[in-house]
């Protein structure tokens, strides 16, 4: 869950005080470690669960707060957008039906939210990214309000001293300046943990890495971010650039970001992936720490580790090292962050299952996984999975493999192996195991989400299709049945409720502008080959400043005879124009009453998109 009570390292006092609770914390970490006091068994597992809240209309809702509230239950907690909440399930042992029983819980939670929200008209939905988030969600407003996430957001950004730039290029192209970390509020996961022997936690770890790539194919569920069609998992380059504390220079940068894969093979014991994190990455945050964790061991009491877990809470590898105290009990388990939430518990579950059973069913041969495989090649595979799913073709021991051949042909059966080797019930093992084979065969989360809405948009302006498509997408996760049943939604789809249509579900976006120094007779031309009839003029800040129709051609078109005319003399520039959000029917009005045919939508001075009768 993290401590939500934490303060800015800045003062010089607090900072030596701070590094000496850190390193009293890895001689305690160490102490253990080496007198065998850290839990090797029973082996257990446990989750977390991110879930988004969205009004009737499948829009994000900022009342996370009032739901959270309403729940009053510890198992849950909050996030840094106001419209997202986190539910925590508790360990269960690695053994019988544990996947059922985490099943169960699950939908105990989720049930217990769902009816909380539901006071508030809010529904609950699961997916890696929502496809309804715009622009105004990531705003520092709709961050919630608690100290943690200022905090952070504040010491991050003073880290960078500069805007983050978010590049993202898949299908299509997201090139976007934000001034916050709410970028992170973008992605919701479903975070699986696995509790391991510390005795093998370099082999087990570097093996958690080996499997990123095949286990993530098979589990991308976030297509879209802004109505952009990018990765097949865009949470993977949207996080990595969202909490970046380097900036952009003209010398080359050698600095790993905080969300990163890593960049070699880990080696030593767990205790040095904690001090390679510490020698990489300042710490930003600090917290009020009652006793030095040597202390706590002389006294005969278990250690928390209070400043390793808080360093090590803003240091966001795909796999996370992890550190807790169970039942008074010292344990070490890995975080698995890299696969989303959704598309329902049952993928969830049986996601959470095959990255376990992989993970226990590793075998001798690939103990020593460095020996055996180039690391760079591992990574290679995480990156190419996030990008292109089950489409993806990964380096497996030197030679190329698709996706869909590595998961079927060795590493399901690899999951089925280690699962029963540790008790779980073939029942249960058969259950969900299907889920993922099914999936591989026909399709998963992102690849629904794709098709489906390419389909909408066949009849729809994006808006409207991502509209339905969340809408249709909560209806089926209502089931809980498998996203490999699910047919795509055709471009006919419709809704249960009604859209309250506004200016930004009809604008076309696509729009042709020309800058008002541009030729006449180029102008003319465009806009005969691409039979448009209105054409916006921007200047060289890209501000809107005015609008050329071909009536205005036509009606002036014996005072155009020289080709150097310029678009300025013949545009319009006592514009009448319209925000995105305003009402259709107010737009409607305003086009009868002022008998125009084109009305630029626009955000300050710039151009966003155009409405025309046509769009009617």
């Amino acid at each position: 869950m993290g401590n939500l009570n934490v303060t800015k390292l800045s003062r010089k006092k607090d900072k030596a005080n701070y590094i000496h609770q850190l390193s009293k914390d890895i001689q305690a970490l160490d102490y253990m470690l080496e007198n065998d006091m850290i839990e090797k068994s029973p082996i257990r597992i446990g989750a977390e669960q991110e879930f988004c809240l969205v009004n009737d209309e499948f829009l994000p809702n900022n009342n996370s707060l009032q739901v959270l509230k309403e729940i009053n239950d510890d198992h849950f907690t909050t996030e840094i957008g106001n419209y997202n909440l986190e539910a925590n399930l508790d360990p269960f042992e690695l053994t019988g039906d544990c996947f059922s029983k985490v099943h169960k819980q699950l939908k105990s939670l989720m049930d217990k939210a769902k009816s909380a929200a539901e006071k508030y008209n809010t529904k609950i939905i699961l997916t890696g990214i929502l496809p309804t988030l715009s622009l105004k969600h990531i705003s520092i407003d709709n961050m919630t309000p608690i100290q943690r996430y200022y905090v952070l957001n504040d010491a991050i950004k003073e880290s960078r001293l500069q805007h983050f730039d978010i590049h993202i290029k898949g299908v299509d192209e997201l090139n976007l300046l934000h001034d916050s970390v709410m970028l992170e509020g973008c992605n919701t996961s479903f975070q699986s943990h696995l509790q391991i022997d510390p005795d093998n936690f370099i082999r087990s770890y570097n093996w958690a890495q080996a499997i990123s790539g095949p286990i993530l194919s098979a589990c991308t569920n976030s297509p879209f971010l802004f109505g952009k069609e990018l990765w097949s998992e865009t949470r993977i380059a949207l996080f990595t650039q969202s909490v970046d504390t380097r900036t952009n220079s003209f010398l080359l940068n050698e600095k790993q970001s905080r969300v990163s894969f890593g960049s070699d093979w880990e080696r030593g014991s767990v205790s040095d992936i904690f001090k390679d994190n510490i020698s990489r990455f300042r710490s930003l945050l600090t917290a009020e720490f009652e006793s030095d964790s040597i202390e706590v061991l002389k006294d005969g009491n278990i250690p928390k580790l209070k400043a390793l877990s808080l360093h090590n809470g803003t240091v966001y590898r795909w796999n996370r090292v992890c550190y807790g105290v169970g039942g008074g009990k010292p344990h070490l388990r890995i975080e698995n962050r890299y696969i989303p939430s959704g598309p329902t518990m049952k993928d969830e579950i049986a996601n959470m299952m095959f990255w376990v059973g992989v993970m226990v069913g590793r075998p001798k041969e690939y103990d020593n996984i460095h020996e055996v495989m180039d690391f760079k090649d591992v990574k290679t595979n995480f990156f190419a999975a996030a990008r292109y799913g089950l489409a993806s073709q990964f380096i497996w021991e030197g030679k190329t493999i698709s996706s869909q051949e590595l998961i079927l042909d060795v590493l399901l059966p690899m999951a089925y192996r280690g699962l029963y080797k540790m008790g779980v019930t073939p029942r249960d093992v058969e259950n969900y195991l299907t889920v993922i084979e099914n999936r591989v065969r026909m399709l998963n989360g992102s690849q629904w989400l794709s098709r489906s809405y390419r389909n909408l948009l066949r009849s729809k302006r994006p808006n409207e299709a991502l509209q339905v498509l969340t809408a249709n997408l909560y209806l089926k996760q209502e089931h809980d049945y498998p996203v490999a049943t699910w047919e795509p939604l055709n471009k006919h789809a419709t809704t249960s409720f009604d859209i309250d249509r506004r200016v930004r579900h009809m604008m076309n976006t696509d729009v042709f502008t020309v800058d008002k120094k541009d030729s006449l007779e180029l102008v003319i031309n465009i806009m005969r080959w691409k039979n448009i009839h209105h054409m916006p003029v921007i200047d060289d800040n890209k501000d809107l400043v005015g609008l050329l129709s071909w009536t205005d051609i036509v009606n002036n078109i014996e005072a155009i005879e020289d080709s150097t005319e310029c678009v300025q003399h013949f545009m319009k520039e006592d514009l009448i124009t319209i925000n995105k959000e305003k009402c259709i029917h107010e737009a409607q009005m305003i086009m009868q009453k002022n008998n125009i045919n084109c009305l630029p939508v626009v955000k300050g001075r710039k151009l966003i998109g155009i409405l025309t009768s046509n769009d009617f």
